[in-house]
Formats: structure tokens, sequence, C-alpha cells
């Protein structure tokens, strides 16, 4: 089986799409939360996820713009693109979007959590200490996060007391070892924050047990109008052509 993992889609239907495009044929899709928020499609892209995802969580700007978390929480741009798209959602996406957890055991290999096992909604996991506090959490081998919206990975061989992390280049494949414990990070879809514009997105093969990264362009000045329609913030804006 071919699963796509993505996550930090934020309403960029345009990189939503292109991610889709590049993944090719796949058997199931795994959201690790943020489908909306800061972007101009909220319902396009939850539509998307109602289609091909079969395991999906919730992520702070989800919760935001659902108005389940204190809007006080956030910047003045991301409070604005948050309310802006809560009040976009149809019935229909809203009731899609509003159950979801922001983890779940998938099964005994993974956990899926947006921030962390520790604190699946605000936690940033960005470094070495970090991922071994968490590991001390969970069973799983392996724990899928996105939050941070950097593209990126720690592993923890059994037995060691330290965890390494690793950033990824496009293309490069991560064996699961077991003896290896793991956090994968697949990046952004619609405003990854890594200095690379492109959208992000991994690939978990089955057969033989391992991870891929990816990194696919996209017409970043098409989903740029689109944020201008819709008056969005500039700074959010313009950031999606510097990947950060």
């Amino acid at each position: 089986m071919r699963i796509v993992i993505l996550s930090d889609i934020h309403s960029n239907l345009v990189a939503l799409e292109a991610v889709l495009s590049a993944a090719g044929n796949f058997d199931a899709l795994w959201s690790v939360g943020d489908t909306i928020g800061y972007g101009p499609r909220p319902n396009e892209c939850v539509e998307l996820m109602r289609k091909h995802a079969q395991i999906a969580i919730t992520g702070n700007h989800d919760l935001a713009s659902l108005g389940k978390i204190d809007l006080r929480d956030f910047n003045p741009d991301a409070r604005k693109a948050n309310l802006w798209n809560g009040s976009q959602l149809t019935p229909e996406n809203r009731a899609w979007l509003e159950p979801l957890p922001p983890s779940i055991h998938v099964d005994k290999q993974f956990l899926v959590a947006h921030g962390s096992p520790r604190e699946p909604i605000w936690e940033y996991l960005l470094m070495p200490d970090q991922a071994v506090a968490n590991f001390e959490l969970f069973s799983n081998q392996v724990c899928i996060i996105g939050h941070s919206h950097v593209q990126l990975g720690f592993r923890m061989r059994t037995g060691s007391e330290h965890a390494e992390r690793f950033l990824p280049d496009s293309g490069r494949t991560v064996e699961l070892n077991s003896s290896t414990r793991y956090f994968i990070n697949p990046g952004s879809v619609g405003q990854p924050r890594d200095q690379d514009p492109r959208a992000a997105f991994a690939v978990f093969d089955t057969s033989n047990n391992s991870i891929r990264f990816h990194r696919v362009a996209y017409d970043i000045a098409k989903t740029q109008r689109q944020m201008q329609e819709c008056g969005l913030p500039p700074a959010l804006i313009r950031r999606l052509e510097f990947g950060m």
C-alpha cells in the first residue's frame, strides 16, 4: 500500500491539488491537522479531505476557525484569517471538522498527533530533547506530526537516551528499522516554513516499510491572488513565496 501523509494544508487549494497530482496513485491518505486557516479555499480543501482521507485529525487553526479555542492565542493576522475561514464553512464541512480529535492511535506501529504526543494542539516539536521527552509518552514505533510546517524527522535507537534530528531532501527515503523509533513530519502543504516554498508531503510504502519525503512546486501566485480577493492579511500572502 502507498499511504500519502500530509499536514497543514491551510486552505491552500492550489498547493493541495499539486500534492495530490504529484502523489500519483495511492491507497490511503492521512491528514495531520490544520486543513483550514490562513488560506483562501477552506471548503474546497475540506471537501478533498472528506473524499480522500481515511485518517484525519484536527489542528489549532481548525479549532480556532470552529470557535473551539480562544482566538486571542493567535497573532492578529492569524486571528483575522481564522475568523474568515470559519465564516466560510458550509454546514456539511463544519460537521466533518467538528468531531476530529487532535491525535489518533492508528495501530501498534503508528500514532498521529498534530503537535506532539505531549501536547497535540500546541507543541512545536523541533528539537531532539523534545523528541526524547515525547518518546516516553507512547509505545508506537512511529509518531507522525505536523504543526511546525517544517519537513523533518527524529530517530532514537532502542536503549539510547538521545534522539537524532534529520532534515530530509526531497526524494529521501527513510527505512523504518525495527530497532529504532521515529517522529516524522511531512511538512506543510499550504504554508511551508523551512525556507522552501514548495508544498511538502510524504508517502509511506507498506511493501518495504519506508517513508519517502517529497516537495512539489505549485502556482504560488495563484494562491496569492485568491487571498487578495478574499481580503486576507498581506503578510500571510507574501510569506508563501519565501517558505517562511
